[in-house]
């Protein structure tokens, strides 16, 4: 997963936002909104905002200045999330190309097509019928990484990124999809959207959201993205991959015709958590939190509650509750990527096993009876209710014109939830010297992600080895690369250090790649030889151990005594004298070079060239078949 949201550009700053019961609502920046009067109302002027919309590293996705310039920052907005949401899982995206990755966007918002037209058509430009095109918000996202699975823009108001995740889940269900990447993104460029809101009754006044409050009077807009990767839970489990959460299931319903085009109906929403949890096979009494769509509006939160204490709360009193809490009160609405933030607060309370307080709750609305609807709006950080349970949740979004969505979420089995390893080889190898691999497009991407990379480390106080294994298996090998090499954190950090200031260190290897190089294993002869060669990794590596194991099972007929007994035999003693002898010296050369061989080809190196010297000239020819 990823986001970029108020004052959280990334999952785990989101995460300390929600845990410390902060908001992220300001005054609107000064470079927005020129057309909106400074007197206009705190509810126009205020929001959730992200800094340097306009920021876009437009080189590193292929992408010339002009063209960058004529795209809906909702474009970049979403390549850039895509792919830290990759990144996130350990996916290396040059590994989806032709693959049937379908991408599903949701969004509402075309503030930048209003805002290029008003230049006139001297403004336009060749990139700007695809720079403002809605669609192209998710086909850019299948172009740049070349995925042949369906690629569409969802527009469904207020529940589109929710409904997007669903219709990734139908996709990956029916095997149309092999992975799906789902997204919301929300960007408020103009102020008429806010005079819009305003007009047409919906925000609230004093800019504050009150959900489920007595002096709910209105939502509070919000802007940003968000971005999830999503796989067949079997897949997952044989991949080794983390994972946030399981979405059991979904459904998506429409109001009908309701007293107006905008008025909720309480009988439509029922039906639609009904139906997901039904589909989810999970039964009500078992839910213990909603994340709901909670827009603190007088009208829309006494619905929500009323079909929510039918289809959940009805029958459980207030000893056991369903808590429910609404992340528009810490980030504001960010209408079509509301539900995908909904989605995140709701993964993240699972992961951590804490749920959130929602804010700005003081006194319940008086047309939301929560005690008689058997719900419960969580006030201050806690733990979840029985937590010896499997933790479930349900994560509700509405649109005004009454496509209505929620999504069943339940934490991932035992065998997922650490952090993942790749199938085969454990994740920390142990090894004196462990290596951290940088790169970027450029010296100055290179060293701004070893910048990052140290911000990372420090904060997560990850196992070194851990590192070493996400960073050569996980990421995306760019031109510019660097090796900071150490045999402890400390020392690692220290050459990151280096390497962000562009201070040379003995720590620290720097180089560019070549275009078309190839990889040659030089195999040795007699007299590399040594005692304990091959124990430490023989311990540790599944992947070596068996290499060694059929190669020395195979030699052992012809030999006096066991070779790998004679291979891991301490120096100077009777069996660890014979290795030097050359009917075991050239055996236990060809054993540990073959088991080198498997375990480096494991981890996806592939050699253009083999040759050797003396034994090692056979040991290429046998591995060269």
């Amino acid at each position: 997963m990823s986001c970029r949201l108020p004052m959280a550009p990334d999952p785990e700053s989101f995460w300390t936002l929600l845990r410390d019961g902060r908001n992220a609502i300001t005054d609107v920046p000064e470079d927005r909104w020129q057309t909106v009067e400074p007197a206009a109302d705190a509810g126009v002027r205020r929001g959730g905002f992200l800094d340097g919309i306009g920021e876009f590293d437009a080189g590193f996705f292929g992408i010339s200045p002009r063209e960058a310039a004529a795209m809906d920052p909702q474009q970049r907005l979403v390549l850039e999330l895509a792919w830290e949401a990759l990144e996130d899982g350990g996916i290396v995206p040059a590994r989806l190309r032709e693959s049937r990755t379908s991408v599903f966007v949701g969004t509402l918002r075309d503030d930048y097509e209003s805002l290029v037209h008003r230049q006139g058509a001297a403004a336009i430009t060749q990139h700007t019928m695809t720079g403002v095109n809605r669609g192209i918000i998710a086909n850019r996202v299948s172009y740049y990484l070349g995925l042949r699975g369906p690629s569409l823009t969802v527009d469904a108001a207020q529940s589109s990124s929710l409904v997007a995740v669903h219709l990734a889940c139908e996709s990956l269900r029916s095997g149309e999809s092999s992975l799906a990447i789902a997204a919301g993104v929300n960007l408020n460029i103009l102020g008429e959207g806010a005079v819009a809101g305003e007009r047409f009754g919906g925000l609230s006044p004093d800019g504050v959201a009150y959900t489920f409050d007595a002096r709910a009077n209105g939502f509070v807009r919000g802007e940003g993205g968000a971005v999830v990767v999503l796989k067949p839970l079997a897949r997952a489990v044989a991949d080794g991959d983390r994972v946030y959460g399981v979405i059991r299931g979904s459904a998506v319903n429409n109001d009908g015709a309701t007293a107006g085009l905008t008025v909720p109906s309480r009988e439509a929403q029922r039906l639609v958590l009904h139906e997901a949890y039904t589909k989810a096979g999970v039964s009500p009494d078992d839910v213990q939190y909603v994340e709901l769509h909670g827009t603190g509006t007088p009208v829309g939160d006494p619905v929500e509650a009323a079909a929510l204490g039918e289809a959940l709360g009805r029958g459980r009193g207030t000893a056991d509750p369903v808590l429910v809490g609404s992340a528009k009160t810490n980030v504001g609405h960010l209408e079509g990527a509301a539900g995908i933030v909904g989605l995140l607060k709701a993964l993240l309370s699972i992961r951590h096993r804490r749920i959130p307080a929602s804010l700005n709750f003081e006194t319940p609305n008086p047309a939301i009876p929560l005690d008689d609807l058997g719900l419960s709006v969580v006030r201050e950080l806690r733990d979840w209710p029985h937590p010896e349970r499997r933790l479930l949740a349900g994560v509700s979004s509405f649109g005004m014109g009454g496509t209505n969505c929620h999504v069943v979420l339940a934490e991932a089995p035992e065998v997922l939830a650490g952090n993942g390893t790749a199938p085969g080889e454990p994740a920390s190898v142990s090894c004196a010297v462990v290596p951290w691999v940088v790169s970027g497009r450029g010296e100055e991407a290179l060293r701004a992600q070893a910048a990052r990379l140290r911000s990372a480390a420090v904060v997560r106080d990850a196992d070194p080895r851990d590192v070493s294994w996400s960073l050569l298996t996980t990421r995306t090998r760019f031109q510019t690369s660097a090796v900071v090499l150490g045999e402890d954190r400390d020392t690692l950090l220290t050459g990151l250090d280096a390497l962000t200031t562009g201070r040379p260190s003995p720590h620290v290897i720097t180089g560019t790649a070549a275009n078309n190089g190839r990889l040659a294993y030089l195999f040795t002869g007699q007299g590399a030889q040594r005692n304990g060669m091959g124990r430490e990794l023989y311990e540790h590596s599944p992947t070596f151990r068996t290499a060694l194991n059929n190669t020395c099972d195979a030699l052992d007929p012809h030999l006096p005594h066991p070779l790998r007994d004679i291979m891991f035999a301490p120096h100077n003693t009777t069996k660890g004298n014979l290795l030097h002898q050359t009917h075991y010296t050239q055996p236990a050369l060809f054993a540990l070079e073959t088991a080198l061989y498997h375990l480096l080809t494991h981890h996806g190196l592939k050699p253009d060239y083999l040759a050797g010297h003396s034994i090692g000239e056979l040991t290429a020819a046998h591995l060269a078949g």
